[in-house]
């Protein structure tokens, strides 16, 4: 899988790659993660234009207050919460 896009956005499609099966994180907890703790909101952006969802699990990314935020793959929403709930995720 080569993949393309700005730094900021490799950083955290690697980080992604890192959420262990049946874990979710929030977007400001990959921000801190990733040593960008203001950066929440861009990291929702570059979540969103992950090229290889679940490939590069996106949906393990939640919102703060616990819900789902988006899914830019196929079936949007609906899917994620299908994967969340396939990999024992209580959503």
């Amino acid at each position: 899988m080569n993949l393309k896009g700005t730094k900021f956005q490799l950083k955290v499609w690697n980080y992604l790659k890192k959420i262990p099966k049946g874990e979710v994180r929030t977007y400001l907890q990959v921000a801190k993660a990733i040593g960008k703790p203001k950066a929440h909101r861009a990291v929702a952006n570059a979540v969103g234009k992950n090229p290889y969802p679940p490939k590069i699990p996106c949906h393990r990314v939640i919102m703060t207050d616990g819900s789902l935020g988006g899914y830019s793959g196929k079936g949007g929403i609906k899917t994620k919460l299908r994967l969340l709930r396939s990999e024992k995720i209580d959503i």
